[in-house]
């Protein structure tokens, strides 16, 4: 005889019609026990008796059910998903099954039959498993930069977003810089500092962030570069993108250990500024990077000199290319800039000229990369917000969307341009100031012939500008 699969419960009713067979119970005894009638605790008992232990197993084991649907049916379900819903789910198909076809399946029924026909896979079977990448060889040869929104000043302050550049190679920290939310203005002061301190690394790995990465590659305008890609592209840096966080767990992991340690030592310290935090930080790497940095497979270093680039901010600013109209009027994020009628400026009218956006809050207007002189022409128009937010700033942009929902409840459209919330004071940022204030302004009175410049409007503030613009 072979192997006989047995149940719990049979393997109990063996014992206890064992105890019964040598006298040890009684047959109302063993019943209760069982949970039996005793009449069929006499036929057990007559089984045991005639084919020994064996014969307690359950003799439809194995066995189809009496109660399962036939053949026909389960093939022609099974036709009907693999021609029309193969990439749905088992509950979503059983019930198109149900309501298109006629054909009623539970879905737990469907979802044996899909596994059975190669047509689903469970979630353990789904998961994709993340081997383990050893590290690159040379220091600078590829560099995790990533950012962190987190309460890093616990309740001493607002939330904000700590920047972070990890070498691949050591787990160096590179570079840090505490800044409002992730922007590319952010990105462009932590990148100088970065290239001002070690060079230009080799590469910069990042994950899909709208900063880094075209979310639409077959846009119809643009030329498929973020600004912070079209500068590392005159640098001659190349940047990567991460397909899962899992890839740049180098980087995931430092927001893991900085998240407790840094907070920690922000507390000791006092720290409850953006400001101060980033003076304390060149202390905290270097005390970071010799308690947790790792030797390079290789000594040679990959960064290279920065020497030869004469004008790092020309390259690490926002860029825009805008056309002069015959008033000689360049357009710029609903701005109007009024070019001087000089020897150069009178003859670009039609003619593109470049708008260079820098985040210390300077504004210039360039031909051939020889700057124009301009004044400035604001009308303070109607300024919108809704722009698509990224996860990463959804609580800030939160946040603003009530303060401006408690003041005046009004409806605001999209608006194009940088964000500002890092940009440092000037042309535009005063200018996103004072659109502020027109919200607490009072109304003017009706009259009639009203003229359009009389006409009132309302902005958004600084903060809510910037974040509502990339």
């Amino acid at each position: 005889m072979g192997m006989v699969l047995m149940s719990k419960r049979e393997l109990n009713r063996i014992d206890v019609l064992a105890r019964l067979e040598s006298g040890r119970l009684t047959t109302a005894a063993a019943a209760d026990l069982m949970r039996l009638t005793l009449r069929q605790t006499h036929r057990l008992l007559k089984r045991y008796r005639d084919g020994g232990a064996a014969s307690i197993a359950n003799r439809r084991r194995g066995q189809p059910s009496n109660n399962r649907l036939s053949d026909v049916v389960r093939e022609h379900a099974i036709a009907l998903v693999r021609e029309h819903y193969a990439d749905f789910g088992p509950t979503l198909a059983a019930e198109k099954l149900g309501e298109r076809h006629d054909v009623r399946v539970s879905r737990e029924t469907l979802r044996g039959w899909m596994r059975q026909a190669g047509l689903w896979l469970s979630r353990s079977e789904r998961k994709r498993i993340q081997q383990p990448r050893h590290r690159r060889e040379h220091v600078g040869e590829l560099i995790q930069i990533d950012g962190s929104d987190h309460r890093w000043f616990e309740d001493r302050a607002a939330p904000c977003t700590l920047l972070v550049f990890i070498d691949d190679a050591t787990s160096r920290l590179m570079e840090l810089r505490f800044v409002v939310s992730e922007s590319t203005f952010a990105y462009f002061e932590a990148l100088k500092s970065y290239l001002e301190h070690h060079g230009k690394p080799v590469a910069f790995y990042s994950d899909k962030h709208s900063i880094f990465r075209v979310s639409r590659e077959d846009a119809a305008s643009g030329d498929g570069m973020t600004q912070f890609g079209r500068a590392l592209s005159e640098l001659n840096i190349e940047i990567l993108c991460a397909n899962t966080s899992q890839a740049k767990g180098r980087v995931e992991r430092a927001h893991h250990t900085l998240q407790d340690r840094l907070v920690k030592e922000l507390r000791l310290a006092g720290i409850s500024s953006i400001e101060a935090a980033n003076t304390f930080l060149p202390a905290f790497v270097q005390n970071y990077n010799e308690r947790f940095a790792k030797p390079p497979a290789s000594e040679r270093d990959l960064h290279r000199p920065i020497a030869g680039i004469n004008d790092l901010d020309a390259i690490l600013c926002w860029r825009e290319q805008r056309s002069v109209s015959h008033q000689l009027v360049v357009n710029y994020n609903r701005m109007k800039f009024m070019l001087q009628p000089d020897g150069t400026s009178a003859a670009l009218a039609g003619k593109v000229v470049d708008i260079y956006d820098f985040p210390d809050g300077r504004l210039e207007i360039r031909w051939k990369g020889l700057p124009l002189p301009y004044s400035v022409f604001d009308h303070l128009q109607r300024v919108s917000h809704a722009a698509i937010v990224e996860n990463k700033r959804l609580g800030e942009v939160l946040a603003w969307i009530k303060q401006q929902q408690d003041q005046r409840p009004q409806h605001r459209s999209g608006l194009a341009g940088p964000r500002r919330s890092n940009q440092k004071a000037g042309l535009m940022k005063d200018r996103a100031d004072r659109l502020a204030q027109t919200t607490k302004s009072p109304s003017q009175p009706a009259r009639l012939g009203r003229r359009r410049c009389d006409v009132g409007v309302s902005a958004a503030p600084a903060q809510a500008l910037s974040e509502a613009a990339e």
